[in-house]
Parts: C-alpha cells; sequence; structure tokens
C-alpha cells in the first residue's frame, strides 16, 4: 500500500478498510504491507521511490497506490520530482495501463472526442 501524497492519503486508508471488509466477508485473504512514495518518501528518505519500497512492490502480487505530488515540492530538481517514484514503478515493473473510467453523457456525445 503506498498512500503517496495528497489526497492518496486521504483515500489509500479507506480503500484499505472496503478491502478489509470484502476480505472478511469473501474469505479471501490480503496480506498489507506500507511503504513510501512520492513526496512523502522524499520528506523522509530524500527519494521519491527508495530502494525499500521499490524492493516492497517487486515482491507484491497487487500495489494498492493513492497518488503523488502536490505544490511543496515544485522546487524539487526534476530528477527527485514525487512524480519520478511513480515512472519509475511503471517502468521497472513494466506496467504500463493507467485504466481510468469514463462515461460519456448522451447530451454531450457531439462535444466528446469518445465515439460511437
Amino acid at each position: 500500500m503506498l498512500p503517496g501524497d495528497g489526497i492518496g492519503q486521504e483515500v489509500t486508508p479507506e480503500a484499505f478498510k472496503i478491502l478489509q471488509v470484502v476480505a472478511k466477508g469473501s474469505g479471501v485473504g490480503f496480506e498489507f504491507e506500507q511503504g513510501l512514495v512520492g513526496g512523502a518518501a522524499i520528506d523522509e528518505a530524500g527519494d521519491p521511490l527508495p530502494d525499500v519500497t521499490f524492493r516492497l512492490c517487486e515482491a507484491s502480487r497487487a500495489i494498492l497506490f493513492g497518488a503523488v505530488g502536490g505544490p511543496k515540492w515544485d522546487d524539487v530538481p526534476h530528477e527527485r520530482r514525487p512524480e519520478r517514484g511513480l515512472l519509475r514503478l511503471r517502468k521497472e515493473l513494466d506496467l504500463f495501463a493507467n485504466l481510468r473510467p469514463v462515461k460519456c453523457f448522451p447530451m454531450l456525445v457531439d462535444a466528446s472526442p469518445l465515439r460511437r
């Protein structure tokens, strides 16, 4: 579990609670460990994706990822920006999809880049 920064620190614990309910109701087991990523990792370890967090992710079957970045880290050098942690995870773990559900309302279909 990588809450990260900003809203990620708010929504990730709530998602964790939901997964606990799912586990209890379905008999499916989850094991959770938490790591640092993004600005929180920069503040704590000086690196947007510390090696200990990367190894944790490498050994995991799934990653519950919150969010990274925020104005606090706008002046951090490019190679140390919070987003670099996410980019490293994507590259080194060969993650390529960032799927987001989309709904196109019928009255806006002509204004949308989504077509039928």
